[in-house]
């Protein structure tokens, strides 16, 4: 559905602006390298492939801040999973491109960019019932716990770009290629030693790379070229670090789509 509707606006923006950009579009065409920026829009989820008992629930393991499939090693951390799923988080980034034209219909293009971008997995259980742990006290169960991963990213996208003829002040192109991504946020979002089972964080590996997809329209103007574009990006490997947690235990491996509406200037 996002998609279908940036394609829209895509599209009717592309035939809006047309009817006003001139010509010459700042001869960008002509040089063998050309740069600029672009502004981008980012919608990001995970794809979650579970292990086969994914839905069995954790127990407390004594003198430790792990946990157990052992009903026997202590009390209840969590109740039994009824699903995990990871719902579209948005963010946005800002970068330069730097463009080789190889000839009139192929470019190769960067877009070295810095990215803001959470992303969030749901988890839900049945519902269960308090107990008493001794001493007065009472242990309580959620029964939807949600565990965002705050992700400040640099990324190194390297695609071929390929160009149809210009049509008056407009051309269509598709882009393929693939993008390096390493995330450079402190390291206290995701520090969480000392802290109890149920208060484990969700965390990804530090880097990876994607492979990647967009269609767009350049659009000339008299000293510039702008570009609207839409993009998605599909990475290569499992994303999860797999420590000893209610919340990374359930899971199998985290892929990361994203989706990237990019408004690019040169």
């Amino acid at each position: 559905m996002i998609i279908r509707k940036l394609s829209l606006i895509l599209s009717l923006f592309a035939i809006s602006t047309t009817a006003f950009a001139q010509n010459w579009g700042g001869g960008i065409d002509d040089e063998d390298w050309s740069f600029g920026f672009n502004f981008q829009y980012i919608s990001a989820e995970y794809k979650i492939l579970k292990k086969a008992n994914w839905r069995s629930p954790f127990y407390e393991v004594p003198n430790s801040l792990g946990v157990s499939y052992d009903p026997n090693s202590g009390v209840p951390v969590t109740s039994t999973l009824n699903s995990i799923s990871s719902v579209p988080s948005q963010g946005f980034g800002l970068g330069f491109v730097m463009n080789r034209n190889l000839s009139e219909n192929f470019d190769i293009r960067a877009t070295p960019s810095l990215i803001f971008s959470d992303r969030s997995v749901t988890y839900e259980y049945e519902p269960m019932a308090p107990i008493n742990v001794g001493n007065g006290q009472t242990k309580n169960f959620q029964s939807v716990v949600e565990r965002k991963v705050q992700a400040t990213m640099f990324e190194f996208p390297l695609g071929i770009k390929v160009k149809s003829d210009r049509f008056k002040d407009l051309r269509v192109y598709w882009l393929g290629g693939a993008k390096y991504s390493i995330d450079i946020a402190s390291k206290k979002k995701t520090f969480d030693d000392g802290e109890t089972a149920v208060n484990k964080l969700l965390k990804n590996k530090r880097n990876y790379l994607s492979y990647e997809t967009g269609i767009g329209f350049d659009i000339y103007f008299e000293y510039f070229k702008m570009s609207p574009e839409i993009k998605l990006s599909y990475s290569k490997n499992d994303l999860l670090q797999h420590d000893d947690t209610a919340y990374a235990n359930p899971i199998d491996k985290l892929k990361l789509r994203q989706l990237t509406f990019s408004l690019i200037f040169q």
